[in-house]
């Protein structure tokens, strides 16, 4: 099955993979963004060149012990609105609604989550906006799946959170991040 993009939050750990039909010669880096780990997915050095806005962006950045993951350009404001104190369902909400679905042929929904001691999940889709806090791993999708729902998903790790990502049972795997935010902030990412 094909569900696109898709993120697993669960309290503590999560994880962010780029599936892809289109843009298969993506990747994720680390870069340096100060204040914080951030993880950008990019083109790979022999994919074609593109002018498609929704290929190339922060996937998860670490704002105070927590982390922000999601398939678009909405991580970077809902960061900036952690950083700022919001809580957390305010700090998807408010990006999620203002920036909306993606306006690509196929109304692309935005996903993203806060990954904590206490997480939180959301969609805006052409149709509603949804967020919703998570008690045990919550998958949402940007296809197929794209209302939040339980998933089974025991990663412990950063490391096992990506690699989980990366390999679950779902179409056109590109890469995938996962985190860990407890005591401390930890990154992985895997790279296909």
């Amino acid at each position: 099955m094909y569900v696109g993009r898709f993120l697993v939050a669960g309290p503590g750990v999560g994880a962010y993979r780029v599936s892809s039909r289109s843009f298969p010669n993506r990747r994720v880096v680390e870069r340096d963004a100060g204040g914080g780990t951030t993880l950008t997915v990019e083109p790979t050095e022999d994919a074609a060149p593109t002018d498609n806005p929704y290929v190339s962006y922060n996937c998860l950045r670490t704002v105070g012990g927590r982390a922000v993951v999601g398939n678009g350009s909405h991580v970077d404001p809902i960061a900036e609105k952690l950083a700022l104190g919001y809580p957390a369902r305010d700090a998807l909400a408010e990006p999620l609604l203002a920036l909306d679905y993606e306006k690509d042929d196929y109304d692309t929904p935005r996903i993203a989550a806060v990954v904590g001691a206490e997480s939180h999940v959301g969609i805006v889709r052409r149709d509603a906006l949804l967020v919703r806090s998570v008690a045990e791993p919550t998958l949402v999708a940007t296809y197929e799946r794209d209302s939040p729902g339980a998933y089974e998903f025991a990663a412990t790790t950063a490391a096992d959170a990506a690699r989980a990502a990366y390999d679950a049972d779902f179409e056109h795997a590109v890469c995938a991040a996962g985190v860990t935010a407890g005591d401390g902030v930890e990154t992985a990412t895997v790279n296909g």
